[in-house]
């Protein structure tokens, strides 16, 4: 049945019903209100309300227009200039008056290389401000190593340039490799799971981590925060030798040592026999240098002091010391006797006491001590019951006695 006009007309929607219905699909979009978007920058234009600009696919198959207002172009990381790759963040929004649509951008990152070179930027300058990389917190490499672990790819050329290194240099190094990937994805976990086992271990004196040179992209792992932080706490000196003649890896900022080929590391962590034979001669001579004055020294103090004996009479000396010797010893005789006299005298005084203090000397006097048939010493008459029997110990032999009478003396009676 064909649609007459007027219900076509009621179907219908209006201009500005599409254009709601549209904004209310695009701005109501969870997805599309925090959205980031990568693309090249075909145009841009600064207005006193902010800045608009354009992003394009490279092929420009598609384009889609983006603001920032002013009060946000403070924030952004880089500027949109035309012709560079960009992500960027924003929320879709749609302006009914011209029925578009534009992006509000909040935040704006440089693309590929850029935006890794800014997340480096922005990593090493967190890490610089906690003191990882401080100078005052670089260890000194030993100056004689006897075990040095060395964290890189078995398979790798970097490990025979080492172990050739270290050989020519030193042959009887012992040498522990901990190994690890040192490129990809998994590069990063292995390395600081290979420098864990080194610690664990607790043999080395230093460990040196390397790798031969490489793409950019291949050393990116010796960037990563883990690798970093594992060297940071590592609990012996690390060196790195990391790539050939290029900028420093975080790896080797945060390093006690550091050098641009891993032979190279490998020659700093070790002295050749040669060097050591020299530093050795070295020592030897200063020893013997040191020996020398010390004797010449002491001929010049032994040359003084027989100087000085032969001024000196020593038979005058030797006399007075013997006169001195003889008064002490009789002054030391008299303070003798006088301390062994006041101590007799003492002895004397103290044995007067003990006699008059002695319990027989006051039995013989014409006391007696009263026992009850318990045994216990009578102090009182009511102590004693009449008819009990008693014990009286004399100055001289014993007696039993048989209380008749009581008579209890009171403190009054005693007093009068």
């Amino acid at each position: 049945m064909p649609i007459s006009l007027a219900d076509l007309q009621q179907q219908a929607l209006s201009v500005a019903g599409l254009t709601d219905y549209l904004q209310l699909l695009l701005e109501g979009d969870e997805r599309l209100q925090n959205i980031w978007v990568v693309g090249e920058v075909s145009s841009a234009r600064n207005h006193p309300s902010g800045c608009f600009f354009s992003l394009q696919e490279p092929d420009v198959s598609a384009q889609i227009s983006c603001v920032t207002w002013r009060s946000q172009l403070p924030k952004l990381s880089v500027q949109p200039t035309v012709g560079e790759q960009v992500i960027v963040l924003g929320q879709v929004k749609l302006y009914p008056k011209r029925g578009s649509y534009q992006l509000t951008v909040w935040q704006v990152l440089p693309g590929g290389a850029g935006l890794k070179a800014l997340r480096y930027q922005k990593l090493r300058r967190r890490l610089s401000d906690e003191g990882l990389f401080d100078r005052d917190l670089k260890r000194p490499l030993p100056q004689h190593v006897e075990t040095l672990a060395v964290v890189t790819s078995a398979q790798a050329a970097a490990w025979g340039d080492i172990q050739r290194t270290l050989l020519q240099r030193h042959p009887g190094l012992r040498v522990l490799l901990s190994p690890a990937i040192v490129q990809g994805a998994q590069a990063p976990v292995s390395i600081e799971r290979a420098i864990a086992r080194v610690c664990q271990d607790g043999r080395a004196q230093v460990l040196l981590l390397g790798r031969g040179g490489g793409a950019t992209e291949d050393l990116e792992c010796f960037d990563d925060e883990r690798v970093v932080r594992a060297i940071a706490t590592c609990s012996i000196p690390v060196i790195t030798g990391i790539g050939h003649q290029r900028d420093e890896s975080l790896a080797d900022l945060v390093a006690d040592a550091c050098a641009h080929t891993p032979t190279a590391a490998a020659e700093a962590v070790v002295m050749s026999l040669e060097d050591y034979f020299a530093v050795q001669y070295d020592y030897a001579q200063r020893l013997v240098q040191l020996l020398s004055r010390q004797i010449y020294q002491a001929q010049q103090t032994q040359q003084q002091l027989e100087s000085r004996l032969q001024r000196l009479r020593i038979d005058r000396y030797l006399d007075r010391q013997q006169q001195e010797l003889g008064w002490r010893q009789t002054q030391l005789v008299q303070l003798l006797a006088q301390r062994l006299q006041a101590a007799q005298a003492h002895q004397t005084l103290l044995r007067e006491k003990l006699a008059t203090l002695d319990p027989e000397a006051v039995l013989r006097r014409g006391y007696a001590l009263v026992r009850q048939e318990s045994g216990n010493i009578v102090h009182r008459a009511g102590e004693l019951t009449v008819g009990e029997t008693v014990t009286l110990r004399l100055g001289q032999g014993r007696a039993a006695a048989e209380i008749v009478e009581l008579q209890e003396e009171t403190e009054n009676n005693a007093q009068s």
